[in-house]
């Protein structure tokens, strides 16, 4: 890994903080969700920015809530050792129906400490 250049690796090769978090949030399990992140964790999601244990909580409890969709795992990559990112397909009633999510996750300590979230 040098140059920054995101290398593709296989969705099993993804650091298990990030596996946990993503297997909780399409259960809707936002307590093991949660615990996948550091106490001070940013995320950053269709225009909003949720910073610390509590916010992030509350984001978790709404995106569950909101829309009826399925996810898919389609793609991953890792840029280094703190950095990468795993493409969704989503499909559901929310308006468009269909699209391509980006999560950059960024770890600290083997936990979550940045994730944005973007098509």
């Amino acid at each position: 890994m040098h140059d920054n250049q995101p290398q593709t690796i296989t969705p099993d090769a993804l650091p298990e903080v990030i596996t946990r978090y993503l297997m909780a949030h399409h259960a809707h399990d936002t307590p093991t969700a949660v615990t996948a992140f550091t106490g001070d964790a940013m995320v950053i999601d269709d225009g909003g920015t949720y910073e610390g244990t509590a916010a992030i909580e509350g984001w978790l409890d709404r995106a569950a809530t909101e829309f009826t969709y399925t996810i898919r795992l389609t793609d991953a990559q890792q840029t280094d050792t703190t950095h990468y990112l795993a493409t969704h397909h989503l499909e559901g009633n929310f308006p468009g129906g269909t699209i391509d999510l980006r999560y950059q996750f960024t770890l600290r300590d083997d936990l979550i400490e940045r994730l944005v979230i973007e098509p």
